[in-house]
C-alpha cells in the first residue's frame, strides 16, 4: 500500500483521493480470495488496476450527438488550458468519423484567440463561424448555433472566453452562452500539469455551469494523468478526451483502464498497439517479423520503421507506453532527449548509402564512411554511430525473436 501510495501521489493525484482509495484498495486486498490466491502479488496488481479503472470512470464514454440536427459543444476552461486548441483537434477528431464540423469564435478576451481558431480551425477541415472582437461572445454564440442550424452542419464546437482563475464575470458568461445554445454536452478542458489544482477548478465549475465531461489536455509532458483520476473522484464527472502531443491529430478517447496503468507506470499497450495499427500494413508487418527471425533485417527496412514509428508521434510518448517504462525508467526516459532532427540525421545517412551497403552494413570500410557522411552532411563518427547502433539494434531484435524482453536501461543506453 505504501509504494502504491507513493506511486499515486508522485502522478498528482489528489491526497484526500489516495487516502481513500487505498484504504479501499486495502479492504479488498484483505478478501479471502486473495489470501487463497496462488500468485498474490499478481492478485494485488488486479485489484489496483481494476479499482483504479472504476473510480476514472469504468468503460470510457462517448459524446452526447444528437440522432438529428446540429449537436452543440461548448468548451469551457482556464486561460493556458489549450482551450482553443482543443477545439480544433476535436473538430479534426469529429471530422476524421465523417462529420461536418464547425468552430464558434467567442473568445474575444484573449489577444488573438479568434485568429488562432480561423488558423486551426482551417487546419482541421472545419467551417469557423467569427465576428471578430467587438461583439458580446453570447451574441456572437447564438449567431454562430443559428448558421449552423441553417447550413445542416452534424456539430458546432463553441470556443468560450478563459480567465487566469475563476472568476464572476467568466462564470455568468458562460451561464448566458448555455442558456442561449442549450448545448448537448459541456467539455471542461483541463491541463494535466497543473496537478492537483485541476480538482479546485473542476470542483468550481462543476457547481456553477455542471459541465458534463472532461478534456484533459497536455498529458505528452511529465504528467501521468493523476489529475485525471481525481477529478473523476472528485467531481463525479468522466474524462472523455486526451490530448497526446502538439499536433492536431493528436487527441484520443480516453480510456480509463488505460489510464490506470500509466499511472502506475505500467504501461498502456493497448493505445500504442492501435497507433501502430494506424501507421502500419498487415502484409509489411509480416514480412518484417519474417525478416526479423531469420536475422535478415536491413537498414533499408530499419528506415522504414522508422519513418512509421515518427507517425505515431515523439519517440518519448511511444516508449512511455510500452510495460517496464514507468518508475526508474521513466525517470531515466525523461532525461533523454529525443530530437526529431537526430532522427533526420539518421535518415539521411542511410539514404547516402547505395542498395548494397544498406542490405549489408559490415562492408561499409574507412572509405565508404568518408563518402557517406560528405553525402549526408554528418561526419564520419556520426556514420560509426549509426552502424554500431544497428548491429546493436540487429541483436536485440535477434533476443525479441526468441521471446527474451530487453533490459529497459540497456535500451535506454542504446537510444543514448
Amino acid at each position: 500500500m505504501r509504494e502504491i501510495r507513493l506511486a499515486l501521489l508522485e502522478a498528482d493525484v489528489n491526497f484526500k483521493v489516495v487516502k481513500s482509495f487505498t484504504a479501499q484498495v486495502k479492504e479488498r486486498c484483505l478478501g479471502s480470495g486473495v489470501l487463497d490466491s496462488l500468485d498474490p502479488g499478481q492478485q494485488v496488481i488486479k485489484v489496483v488496476d481494476s479499482e483504479l479503472g472504476a473510480l476514472m470512470g469504468g468503460a470510457s464514454r462517448e459524446l452526447a450527438l444528437a440522432p438529428s440536427g446540429t449537436t452543440v459543444i461548448l468548451m469551457a476552461g482556464l486561460q493556458g488550458s489549450g482551450k482553443t486548441t482543443a477545439c480544433a483537434k476535436l473538430a479534426k477528431h469529429l471530422g476524421d468519423q465523417g462529420k461536418s464540423v464547425a468552430l464558434a469564435a467567442c473568445d474575444t478576451q484573449r489577444p488573438a484567440a479568434v485568429e488562432q481558431l480561423a488558423t486551426m480551425g482551417k487546419r482541421s477541415g472545419a467551417t469557423v463561424f467569427e465576428q471578430g472582437t467587438e461583439r458580446d461572445p453570447v451574441d456572437i454564440a447564438e449567431w454562430a448555433t443559428a448558421q449552423a442550424r441553417s447550413q445542416g452542419i452534424d456539430v458546432l464546437i463553441v470556443d468560450t472566453a478563459g480567465r487566469l482563475h475563476v472568476d464572476e464575470e467568466l462564470m455568468d458568461q458562460l451561464a448566458a452562452i448555455r442558456k442561449r445554445t442549450k448545448p448537448h454536452d459541456i467539455l471542461l478542458v483541463l491541463d494535466a500539469m497543473t496537478g492537483q489544482d485541476a480538482v479546485n477548478v473542476a470542483e468550481t465549475f462543476a457547481e456553477r455551469i455542471d459541465f458534463d465531461g472532461v478534456l484533459l489536455t497536455k498529458l505528452d509532458g511529465d504528467a501521468r494523468g493523476g489529475a485525471a483520476l481525481s477529478v473523476k473522484a472528485v467531481t463525479g464527472k468522466p474524462i472523455l478526451y486526451a490530448s497526446t502531443g502538439e499536433r492536431i491529430e493528436q487527441l484520443e478517447r480516453f480510456h480509463p483502464e488505460r489510464m490506470a496503468s500509466r499511472i502506475l507506470g505500467m504501461g498502456d499497450v493497448l493505445s500504442l498497439i492501435e497507433k501502430a495499427e494506424e501507421v502500419s500494413d498487415a502484409d509489411q508487418a509480416a514480412e518484417l517479423e519474417r525478416k526479423i527471425r531469420k536475422q535478415q533485417f536491413t537498414l533499408e527496412d530499419f528506415l522504414t520503421q522508422m519513418k512509421q514509428v515518427r507517425k505515431m508521434g515523439p519517440l518519448q510518448n511511444v516508449l512511455g507506453m510500452m510495460p517496464g517504462m514507468g518508475g526508474k525508467a521513466a525517470k531515466q526516459l525523461r532525461e533523454v532527449e529525443m530530437d526529431d532532427r537526430e532522427l533526420d540525421r539518421l535518415e539521411a545517412i542511410i539514404l547516402s548509402m547505395t542498395p548494397a551497403e544498406r542490405a549489408d552494413p559490415t562492408m561499409i570500410d574507412g572509405s565508404r564512411r568518408k563518402r557517406i557522411a560528405r553525402g549526408s552532411g554528418t561526419t564520419v563518427q556520426a556514420v560509426n554511430n549509426l552502424v554500431k547502433q544497428f548491429a546493436q539494434m540487429r541483436k536485440m531484435m535477434s533476443q525479441l525473436a526468441k521471446g527474451k524482453m530487453p533490459d529497459p536501461a540497456q535500451l535506454m543506453r542504446q537510444m543514448r
